[in-house]
This record gives structure tokens, C-alpha cells and sequence, in this order.
């Protein structure tokens, strides 16, 4: 069997007029600015651009998660229980998901008070219903984002370490993350709770980084909200975006602008595979 290297297949390749000779890939140029529309030369770019991407995740053993719109997509269980007081008031109405994704980062008293909108009459009363309901409903098995599950698994066992940190009360975090099966892959799950400052108060985040056993230089905040860069940045510790998740596109613009993953499996990769690739996208 007759192996060409990569150098004299770029030549030939260029000479028969495959890559222009121009070409930074004729050229064996790392450049990244190369026009060239040839096969070789456009697959040569984009694995460049994906180890760049994963570079960035490289030095971290630690990991806090925000949780809604970041690792499941509570707004479809969210928006069934308020369904659920808007039918038990006999208000013919069905609560906003896509204002319930806009609030969700905030929660509590100020989620249920601009989702029930005119028929709110007492939000501290509201939240409440809100909450023990939620306590009693069955957790649908879907609610994780794509790759979430795998992403999980696939960090805990390269021994990345990994945590919750969440504005949602504390005993719906750990029954949630128990019922999807999830909560075996965390150190530590941080919600709220009476007398702990909300996020974007740096309290949690702290707690989550001392129950974890990281530090602000080894450990990233991973979320979705301007809310988790806020958060994030409070407590000192790097932040990066979901690009899935529901308020990144107004966090994306906070300065300095945070980076956004793509997809779990260029964050598993970039944190736990060193850029190698351990699983598919999902």
C-alpha cells in the first residue's frame, strides 16, 4: 500500500487544480482567513475552528451548572402548572411559554405575577400554589435538553466535577434532577432557599464551588442568562453560554462577551476530551 504525505498530497492536489496554488492549505499555511473553496481546504478550516473552540475549555476540572433553560427545558412543566391554576380559577386562558422563557431566570413572585398577567391577584400566595403543585407532579423524562444525559455521564466519568447552582427553591432541584435520573452526576445541587441571596447575589455560586472543591481559575459557570453571567462574574469564576438556552441571546451581549457552546459535545469535548472527540452531538 502506497502512502502519500500530507505535504505531497496538498501538491498534487494544487497542481491538478483542486486547491488553487495560491491556496493557504497548498501552501501548508495554518491560516484561517483562506478563501479556498475546495473540499480539503473548507474541512482543513472547520477542524481548525472546532479545536479553537474547545481550546478555550481545556484547563477546567469543575463545572456549575445553571439549571432551567440551560440544562432542561422546564418551561413546558412550568407553563402546565400555571394551565393548571388558570383552570382551577375557571379562567379560560393558557399561560405564555415564550414569556415564561424570558422570565424564567428571574422565577418566583415576579415569574407568576407577568405570566398570569391580569389574572394574578396575590403573587406571594401564587408562588406558593405554584410550588405545591410543582412538588407533586410527575417530571416528564424529557425534559432534558438534547446531549444533556450523555454530556452528564461522560464528564463524571473523565472526573470533571460537576454542580448545580439554581435560583429554583432547593427541594424542586434535587427532586427533579432525582426523578430524571441526573442527580447521581452532581457533588453538589445548590437551590434556593429562606435566608440565601438569590442570583444574581454570588452566595450560590460560592456554595456550589466549595461543595464541588474547585476554584475560580479551575472552575466554569455554564448558563444561559445575563442573570448566570452576572452570577458568574459576582463570584469570579469564567462564565460561558448555552447557545440553546433561553435568554443567551440578550447574556451573549454582556461585556466582555461571554463565549457560547454550541452543543454539550463541544463542551465534553473541549473539558474532559482535551478536544478529542468523546461523544457525538446529540
Amino acid at each position: 500500500m502506497r502512502i502519500t504525505s500530507r505535504p505531497v498530497a496538498m501538491a498534487v492536489a494544487a497542481k491538478s487544480g483542486v486547491i488553487a496554488s495560491s491556496c493557504a492549505c497548498a501552501r501548508g499555511s495554518r491560516d484561517t482567513s483562506c478563501n479556498c473553496p475546495s473540499i480539503m481546504c473548507q474541512a482543513a478550516r472547520c477542524n481548525r475552528k472546532r479545536r479553537s473552540r474547545e481550546s478555550r475549555f481545556m484547563n477546567f476540572q469543575n463545572i456549575i451548572f445553571d439549571l432551567d433553560g440551560t440544562l432542561i427545558d422546564s418551561a413546558r412543566l412550568t407553563g402546565a402548572i400555571i394551565d393548571r391554576m388558570l383552570d382551577e380559577r375557571g379562567i379560560d386562558a393558557r399561560a405564555d411559554r415564550a414569556l415564561i422563557r424570558q422570565m424564567d431566570a428571574v422565577g418566583g413572585e415576579a415569574m407568576i405575577a407577568a405570566v398570569m398577567g391580569e389574572f394574578s391577584a396575590n403573587p406571594a400566595a401564587e408562588i406558593e400554589e405554584f410550588r405545591a403543585i410543582h412538588r407533586d407532579i410527575a417530571v416528564p423524562q424529557d425534559l432534558p435538553f438534547p446531549g444533556v444525559r450523555a454530556a452528564l455521564a461522560a464528564l463524571e466519568t473523565s472526573g470533571i466535577g460537576l454542580a448545580i447552582c439554581s435560583n429554583k427553591p432547593q427541594f424542586l432541584c434535587e427532586k427533579i434532577l432525582a426523578a430524571l435520573g441526573l442527580a447521581q452526576h452532581f457533588a453538589v445541587i445548590v437551590g434556593s432557599a429562606p435566608g440565601r441571596a438569590r442570583k444574581p447575589a454570588p452566595e450560590a455560586a460560592l456554595l456550589a464551588l466549595e461543595g464541588v472543591g474547585g476554584t475560580v481559575t479551575n472552575t466554569l459557570y455554564f448558563g444561559d442568562s445575563a442573570i448566570d453571567v452576572a452570577t458568574a462574574r459576582a463570584a469570579g469564576l469564567p462564565v460561558a453560554l448555552a447557545a440553546w438556552g433561553y435568554g443567551t441571546a440578550e447574556a451573549r451581549q454582556a461585556k466582555p462577551r461571554p463565549p457560547v457552546v454550541e452543543t454539550m459535545s463541544v463542551l465534553v469535548d473541549g473539558v474532559a476530551g482535551h478536544g478529542r472527540s468523546i461523544i457525538p452531538d446529540r
